[in-house]
């Protein structure tokens, strides 16, 4: 008798470890619902590409209308009990993909103003590290440029020059 105790002890111990434990699984709807919760901030167009159900897609874009506490309280709740039934690691992927190419975009706008700013105060000077960094650029058409932005500085003009300046240099930027 004793043989077949150690027997059910062993194949109790196998379907332990391949369960996961109550509290791992609680940790485990936290995250998922915390997920949800971080995918409210987004945008419906950047949502409509993300690997999500329609229900869970359904639910989220209606909880970004709420503005009562209790009921989205209610319908992140939701949100996470569908989050279950989801392929979470997916959409964390696809959420972190978003939030990396937004500071990605985010840097890329911050290095354009750092160079129209080092064109409009430094001028002709800068010009040939720009040449470097933004390759194509025709220089005439920079010069003209940056002599037209720093005549409406000083005639404490509209910055359109300023801005066409920018463009410029974004049509060159290399991603």
């Amino acid at each position: 008798m004793r043989n077949r105790d150690v027997f059910r002890h062993a194949d109790a111990e196998e379907t332990l470890d391949e369960k996961p434990s109550k509290s791992q699984r609680k940790r485990d709807m936290t995250a998922a619902q915390a997920l949800g919760e971080q995918l409210l901030q987004l945008k419906p167009d950047v949502l409509q590409k993300m690997p999500l159900d329609e229900q869970l897609l359904e639910t989220i874009l209606q909880a970004q209308k709420m503005s009562q506490h209790e009921a989205r309280r209610r319908h992140l709740q939701l949100i996470g009990k569908l989050m279950r039934s989801a392929d979470v690691a997916a959409i964390q992927t696809a959420f972190l993909e978003t939030q990396s190419s937004s500071v990605a975009a985010t840097r890329a706008l911050h290095e354009l103003e750092h160079w129209r700013t080092r064109l409009l105060t430094e001028g002709d000077a800068a010009v040939g590290a720009v040449m470097s960094v933004f390759p194509g650029v025709d220089t005439q058409q920079l010069r003209q440029i940056i002599r037209d932005a720093q005549r409406e500085t000083e005639q404490a003009k509209a910055p359109a020059a300023a801005r066409k300046l920018f463009q410029y240099l974004k049509r060159y930027q290399t991603p």
